[in-house]
């Protein structure tokens, strides 16, 4: 038996233990972009805390190889990653930290470089865990690194719902295209199966992102023959920069603030469309299955 048929007997094994009438996969959300320094992270933290107003359960899981952003945003400095749960057996609750209204996050630290090079009983025990965090949270929110490296990449593909966060700047619509372009030469990336939209950082108006939303989506739809949806705008606003300097969320720290206020209404956005991705959350173990499994 080959390991991908193994991890698919681990899943359809845990599937079955689930009791249908309790259990619910949690929905999974990837973030990414094409450039760094687009608001990616910042996206993924005020997602959290609006998605926590509105009574949902939301864990971060910051793949973003050696940076911290999530955690300095938070104020937070975890005692442990996804690196201790792999090699030096700590469980799941360990490993998650508790940041700002009980969003709760985990750190990929370098476990995520090494995901390709574990063994059959290490990939069962990440299964195993995460399978527990489908328990534990509603939404998952993935913060991948920036660009197009292997496992960025990795992870937009596999992933059912991807958020593309670009910027009206000529190199990050640019990036942003050449980061599709790559994802849909990818062999294990299926269109139909991937709800990518795009979020409008930084812009100065509604027309802004509804201009930058139509440049990007009319490449997509010419050269690569796909689809790109449309989540809504953050504007550029001052009061964001002054809470990143502080390392505070501006959700919580500035409320009102029309940077937050576009946050909740990209939350309020999503709440409303989740009813139509009911058939692709698969969850975050079926996630990680996926990954190793092809």
């Amino acid at each position: 038996m080959d390991q991908a048929q193994q991890l698919r007997n681990v899943v359809k094994e845990k599937n079955i233990k689930k009791n249908p009438k309790i259990a619910s996969d949690a929905r999974v959300l990837t973030i990414t972009s094409g450039k760094g320094g687009v608001g990616k992270s910042n996206l993924a933290v005020n997602l959290a805390i609006q998605l926590r107003k509105f009574g949902k359960r939301v864990i971060i899981f910051d793949a973003d190889i050696g940076l911290a952003n999530v955690e300095v945003m938070f104020g937070t400095n975890p005692n442990y990653n996804l690196n201790d749960m792999i090699y030096k057996g700590k469980s799941l609750k360990d490993i998650v930290s508790e940041g700002p209204m009980g969003v709760g996050f985990i750190s990929g630290g370098s476990g995520i470089a090494g995901l390709n090079n574990l063994t059959a009983e290490q990939i069962n025990l990440l299964l195993h865990n995460f399978s527990e965090l489908d328990e534990l949270a509603d939404v998952i929110i993935i913060d991948t690194g920036a660009g197009i490296s292997d496992s960025v990449l990795k992870f937009v593909a596999n992933s059912p719902e991807v958020l593309l966060v670009t910027t009206p700047e000529p190199s990050s619509i640019t990036d942003s295209y050449s980061l599709l372009k790559v994802l849909y030469q990818q062999p294990d990336f299926r269109p139909e199966q991937t709800k990518i939209q795009l979020v409008a950082n930084k812009v100065l108006s509604v027309a802004d992102g509804d201009a930058l939303y139509d440049k990007l989506q009319l490449v997509v739809s010419k050269f690569l023959g796909g689809k790109l949806d449309y989540l809504g705008i953050v504007p550029m606003d001052m009061t964001l920069e002054r809470a990143v300097r502080k390392q505070k969320v501006v959700s919580l720290e500035a409320p009102t603030s029309n940077a937050a206020r576009a946050y909740g209404i990209l939350a309020d956005n999503l709440m409303h469309h989740e009813h139509k991705t009911l058939m692709m959350k698969k969850g975050i173990s079926q996630f990680f299955s996926n990954l190793f499994s092809k």
